[in-house]
């Protein structure tokens, strides 16, 4: 693997200010903005017939979404733009890839065997002139070749970086095209976009499940209240959830990572809080204690702990406690109206929409604060933040074209791209897990 090859991101450093008493100052954070070095990788056309090259262009454009590979143009080619044959062969002719700049080389090939499609690839490391993988894939059609293809790119990125792309995860969002706030469920990189409800209520905040077959999300389809439901995939009983407690409103919930549990906003009487329950109601447990507003949970990966907001000291910020609610602590200290914290899976930042001079931009601290620092910055608003899998990008919200749509962008700050065109507002954007 080459990790070593990939720079940091950015290059930070911290210069310490005085503070009062209040801890009302933090350190001051210089910026230098970095780029990760991309993969150059010569990909063959696979063998196997009429469907090859559009198979090559998907599994391309995959290659492309992770922003970690460039792609040599096959008319640089010394050697044959299209795999002759995938044999169990020992070595191949390295330096003739080698010598029009390509380090990696894909070859492949597709065809049909016992009624299902199967596609099949080998990664070689042109500099030590070795193998690094070689897999097979079987679909029942092949109508559902990028699906593999998008696979096959995921597996790719795994073995040249050691963690596994996400061109094949999904995102689910809240979209307003039709009139009514209904909830979607796109590719990771746009394509498939697809309502998973169609109530013609008001939906809001979907949050997937750990293993992906679910998707939570608040809705005032029953009695005009927000409640809770589940969209499923077949595994599991759709439908409303926690009815027990319907007597508290219920504004939104997100599952802890085990998946048995629940973080839920509710409000028992005047002030709105945060609670701790089992997905069949029970072992409920309330975990913010005070009058202000309690809002947005996001566990953090190992489930210990939890990001949330408070406006307890005045207006909206940034907080964190336990997973049972003692040692809470202010954690954003610049921005006078800090929301929607998501932490990501590696554990390694809180991604939020901070407010800083009139407009909300996507900020990244990390958990102990001691770097807070804008990711993404525009006229514009833009909101709700939420992680990828493999803790690379960040999907959100932003009006800058007018209406709201959901863009991606790198961890870094580069590689900024518009997921959806749609006429009417797409919000609140959740990443889904890896397929399994």
């Amino acid at each position: 693997m080459r990790a070593a090859r990939l720079v940091a991101a950015a290059v930070i450093t911290v210069a310490v200010t005085a503070t009062d008493i209040f801890a009302a100052e933090r350190p001051a954070v210089v910026v230098t903005s970095g780029k990760e070095q991309k993969f150059s990788v010569a990909l063959q056309k696979f063998a196997g017939g009429p469907d090859a090259e559009a198979y090559r262009e998907g599994l391309a454009a995959a290659l492309e979404f992770s922003n970690l590979f460039r792609l040599i143009d096959r008319k640089a080619f010394l050697g044959q733009t299209t795999t002759q044959t995938l044999a169990t062969r020992a070595r191949i002719e390295c330096m003739e890839w080698s010598t029009i700049g390509a380090e990696f080389f894909v070859e492949g090939a597709l065809r049909v065997e016992g009624g299902q499609f199967v596609a099949e690839f080998g990664v070689w490391d042109l500099v030590g002139c070795e193998r690094k993988l070689r897999r097979r894939y079987r679909q029942l059609s092949s109508a559902d070749a990028i699906i593999l293809a998008k696979r096959m790119a995921d597996d790719i990125v795994e073995v040249l970086t050691g963690i596994r792309g996400v061109t094949s995860t999904e995102l689910t969002f809240v979209s307003k095209r039709g009139g009514n706030s209904e909830i979607f469920v796109m590719d990771a990189d746009g394509g498939n976009q697809r309502a998973a409800t169609a109530n013609r209520s008001i939906n809001n905040f979907p949050s997937w499940s750990p293993s992906g077959d679910a998707i939570i999300y608040t809705s005032y389809r029953v009695e005009n209240r927000p409640k809770l439901f589940i969209s499923t995939r077949g595994r599991g009983k759709p439908g409303r959830i926690l009815s027990k407690l319907s007597d508290m409103p219920q504004y939104r919930a997100v599952f802890h990572p085990d998946g048995r549990e629940l973080a839920v906003v509710m409000t028992p009487s005047e002030s709105t809080e945060i609670y701790r329950v089992n997905l069949n109601g029970k072992n409920l447990r309330r975990l913010t204690q005070n009058r202000s507003i309690d809002i947005s949970p996001s566990w953090s990966p190992d489930g210990r702990r939890l990001a949330f907001v408070s406006d307890r000291s005045g207006s909206p910020q940034i907080y964190l406690m336990d997973a049972d609610g003692s040692n809470a602590r202010r954690l954003t200290f610049d921005g006078d109206y800090n929301t929607n914290p998501a932490w990501s899976p590696d554990g390694r930042w809180i991604a939020y929409q901070g407010r800083v001079g009139g407009q909300f931009d996507i900020w990244l601290i990390d958990p102990e604060g001691s770097v807070n620092l804008p990711l993404v910055s525009h006229p514009r608003n833009d909101e709700s933040p939420c992680w990828s899998p493999d803790s690379r990008k960040i999907a959100f919200s932003s009006t800058r074209r007018g209406s709201a749509d959901i863009y991606l962008i790198d961890s870094s700050g580069d590689d900024l791209r518009r997921l959806t065109r749609s006429p009417g507002d797409d919000t609140s954007p959740s990443w889904g897990p890896y397929p399994r």
